[in-house]
C-alpha cells in the first residue's frame, strides 16, 4: 500500500511538472466560455432541466452556507472546496457550449506515424516504407496548404490547454505530450496529434471532404517504387510531347481524350530499344496526368507483385517498362514461378484496384491510368492484350534517342 502511495505521489509530481513545463512553452488553460444564445437555447429548450440543475447547485451553496457547527469564515472558505467545485463545474457545463472536437465517426482519415524509419524486415520491405514517407509528404503539404490553424488545444493530464494562434510557427515546433487537436474552419479540417515517445508522433488529418486537399499536395508527385531503389520526388520529362513525331503527337492527344472520358484506362506502347517509349511516358506524365492531378507511380517488377493502389489518393497513374518482362505467357516456366501475370491482369481489369476502393466508400470518384512500354508483345501471356484490359495500343518506329 505504502509504495502504492508514493508510485501515485511520484506520477502527480511529473504530471504537474511536466503541465508546468507547457505553460512554459506558451500553453494556457482553456475554459468553456459562457454564451448567451445558447444559454437562451436551454432556457427555451431544456426550461425544467435548467431549473433543476439550477435549484441542486443553489442548494448546495446553501448547505455549504449554512452549516452551523463551522463558523462563518469557514463556511466561505467551503465554497471553495474540491466538492464544491466539482459541483460548479458540472453545473458551468451544463450552461455553456462544449469546446469544439473533432467527430470521427464522419470524414475521411489520412494518419502517418512520423518521422518513417526505413526497416526492412520480412514484413516490411522498401516499397511499404516509400509508400508511408508518400503518406507523410502528402499530409505535410496539406498542412502548408492549410496554413496557421484557428484553434489549437492538448488534452493532458486532465486539462485542456490552449496555444495562443499568435505564437504558432510549425507543428514540429509545438510541444506536444498528451493529445494535440488543430483546426481550420473555413475547410473544416481537424488535426489531432499524439505523441508516441522517443521523438515519434502520430498525426491524423479528419475531414468531411479530404481530396481537393490531397489533390492540391500531391502536385507534381511521383514515386519510383522498386526493390533496390525507391524515393518520392517530382516527375522528369527530358523531351516535351512536341518534339515527337506528327504520329505519336496524334496518339497522345487520343491518350489525353480517353483519360478525359475514363475512369480506368491501360495504354500500351511497343517498338524497338532507342524509340523513345519510356521518354514518351514521362512527356504523358509530366504534360498530361500532372496537370489534371494524377500522382504518379513508377514500378519496376519487384514493385508490382507488391503493389496496391493507395485508397487515399484520388487520381493514381502507373508506368510500367518493359512490361514484356513482367506478364510473360503463364504457360511458360518463367511465368509459373510467381504471381506477377496475375497481379498486373488484376489491376488491369480493376479487380484489385476496385476491392480496395470499395472498402472507403469513395469508389467512383477514383480514377486510375497505366502506361506500359515493351519491346515486342510476342511474349504477352495472351489474356494480356485481351479487349477490354488495354484500351490505346500504338508501335514506336521512329528512332527517337
Amino acid at each position: 500500500m505504502g509504495s502504492d502511495y508514493f508510485g501515485n505521489q511520484n506520477n502527480s509530481i511529473r504530471n504537474n511538472l511536466q503541465s508546468s513545463g507547457l505553460l512554459g512553452a506558451g500553453w494556457r488553460p482553456l475554459s468553456r466560455q459562457f454564451d448567451w444564445e445558447f444559454f437562451l437555447h436551454l432556457v427555451k429548450n431544456d426550461s425544467a432541466e435548467l431549473a433543476q440543475k439550477t435549484l441542486d447547485f443553489t442548494s448546495d451553496i446553501a448547505d455549504t452556507l449554512g452549516r452551523n457547527h463551522y463558523t462563518f469564515w469557514a463556511n466561505i472558505l467551503g465554497l471553495f472546496s474540491e466538492t464544491m467545485r466539482y459541483e460548479l463545474d458540472e453545473f458551468w457545463e451544463y450552461i455553456t457550449p462544449e469546446l469544439p472536437a473533432p467527430d470521427h465517426r464522419d470524414g475521411e482519415l489520412i494518419i502517418v506515424k512520423t518521422p518513417v524509419n526505413r526497416v526492412v524486415t520480412r514484413d516490411c520491405i522498401p516499397i511499404d516504407y516509400v509508400l508511408n514517407r508518400l503518406q507523410e509528404v502528402t499530409l505535410f503539404r496539406i498542412l502548408d496548404l492549410l496554413g496557421k490553424p484557428e484553434l489549437v488545444i492538448q488534452y493532458y493530464a486532465n486539462r485542456r490547454l490552449y496555444y495562443p494562434s499568435e505564437r504558432f510557427v510549425s507543428w514540429e515546433r509545438l510541444e506536444v505530450l498528451g493529445t494535440v487537436y488543430g483546426y481550420w474552419s473555413k475547410q473544416d479540417v481537424w488535426l489531432q496529434i499524439d505523441s508516441l515517445g522517443k521523438g515519434q508522433r502520430q498525426y491524423g488529418l479528419i475531414a468531411n471532404d479530404i481530396k481537393p486537399l490531397v489533390h492540391k499536395a500531391t502536385y507534381n508527385v511521383a514515386v519510383m517504387l522498386s526493390g533496390y531503389q525507391s524515393r518520392v520526388g517530382q516527375v522528369q520529362s527530358q523531351f516535351p510531347i512536341r518534339q515527337f513525331p506528327a504520329d505519336i503527337q496524334s496518339f497522345t492527344d487520343a491518350v489525353q481524350q480517353a483519360i478525359l472520358d475514363q475512369n480506368q484506362l491501360a495504354v500500351l506502347v511497343h517498338g524497338e530499344p532507342g524509340t523513345g517509349k519510356t521518354a514518351w511516358t514521362q512527356a504523358v506524365a509530366k504534360e498530361v496526368l500532372v496537370p489534371l492531378g494524377y500522382v504518379i507511380f513508377i514500378l519496376d517488377h519487384d514493385a508490382v507483385e507488391n503493389f496496391v493502389p493507395p485508397s487515399y489518393l484520388e487520381r493514381i497513374a502507373i508506368i510500367i517498362n518493359e512490361a514484356d518482362n513482367l506478364a510473360q505467357n503463364r504457360a511458360s516456366e518463367i511465368a509459373q514461378r510467381t504471381n506477377k501475370t496475375e497481379h498486373i491482369l488484376s489491376l488491369l481489369d480493376g479487380t484489385l484496384y476496385q476491392s480496395v476502393v470499395e472498402e472507403t466508400g469513395i469508389k467512383a470518384e477514383q480514377k486510375l491510368v497505366v502506361l506500359m512500354t515493351c519491346n515486342t508483345t510476342e511474349r504477352f501471356d495472351p489474356a494480356m492484350l485481351r479487349k477490354g484490359r488495354v484500351d490505346l495500343t500504338c508501335e514506336f518506329i521512329h528512332r527517337f534517342v
